[in-house]
């Protein structure tokens, strides 16, 4: 079972949204906060992340280059812009332009050129996997110099695609646009050093918690205990629980419910299954016990979620 695909499937709501930003210098773009999370391509040039004023302290002006790969896991609000003292502007439709596979916005004077793939991931921040939790606010990888291979493949599909749309374009974009996502996160994982590795980043490859997770990401609904999964992971049931609390934040059985509720969620919102089927699949017995817990996670009955889901 592939966790991290898991993880973000979980949380997605809709497909991602984007525009690539010309801008020649000098110029400044300042971009409200998204509901979900934000991402930065440079497809070429050079340009600054800079953030606004009511960002905490530790988050400093980062200078991007060709290949860079900016991921916001807030969607926290902030300026690009050629130079830190640029002065920033806000979006103006009027500097939209549609086109395909893309639109694109046009800004500045006629100064050298930076281009960018902007935009966000829908993402449910309401209820976010501790996985994408822990991930710093703001994650920078750069793809120069040989690092990140893959990454760098796909930023490279993507220049390519959009410097010279052709025949399957308008489906070859969005594509590369929603997988960007797991390259980005797989680079970051790549990035942590095995000895300084901690949380997710630990849990992933470690040899005991590592099977326990894949276990439950591929049957949520089997009848797992603290004991069953320590046993796969060749511990006792405390030295198991504590080493699962350390690495995931919390709890085996707690994340299990979390991890069925999740499942739940899902087929409520992309299935017509009946809630009986939606119960057993997330390890209810009862369609009665599956909804009083559902309701207890979520705060309303699953029916009702279904319906503000399909509405939304």
């Amino acid at each position: 079972m592939d966790i991290l695909t898991e993880a973000l499937a979980s949380m997605r709501t809709g497909h991602p949204a984007s525009v690539r930003t010309n801008g020649r210098a000098p110029w400044g773009l300042r971009l409200p906060p998204v509901a979900g999370a934000g991402f930065h391509v440079v497809l070429y040039g050079t340009c600054w992340l800079i953030p606004l004023d009511d960002a905490p302290p530790h988050l400093q002006p980062i200078p991007l280059n060709p290949g860079d790969v900016v991921f916001l896991r807030d969607g926290r609000g902030h300026i690009l812009a050629d130079q830190p003292a640029t002065p920033a502007e806000e979006p103006n439709a009027e500097q939209y332009r549609a086109g395909s596979p893309i639109g694109s916005v046009t800004l500045g004077g006629d100064g050298p050129e930076t281009s960018l793939l902007c935009g966000n991931y829908h993402l449910d921040q309401g209820r976010p996997h501790p996985l994408v939790r822990q991930l710093p606010e703001v994650v920078h990888l750069s793809t120069r110099h040989g690092r990140h291979p893959e990454l760098s493949a796909a930023v490279q599909l993507l220049g390519s695609e959009l410097e010279n749309p052709r025949i399957g374009s308008d489906g070859i974009v969005p594509t590369l646009i929603d997988s960007l996502l797991l390259y980005i996160l797989r680079a970051w994982l790549d990035d942590q050093p095995p000895a300084d590795a901690n949380g997710w980043a630990a849990a992933l490859s470690d040899s005991a918690v590592a099977p326990a997770l894949s276990a439950v990401h591929g049957d949520p609904a089997a009848p797992w205990t603290v004991e069953s999964l320590a046993e796969r992971a060749g511990l006792s049931r405390a030295a198991f629980a504590r080493r699962f609390a350390a690495l995931v934040g919390e709890p085996p059985m707690a994340y299990l419910t979390r991890w069925r509720m999740t499942t739940a969620a899902r087929l409520l919102r992309e299935s017509d299954a009946p809630l009986t089927t939606v119960a057993a699949r997330s390890g209810y017995g009862s369609e009665f016990a599956f909804a009083k817990a559902f309701k207890r996670e979520y705060g309303q009955a699953p029916g009702s979620y279904r319906r503000q889901a399909r509405a939304a």
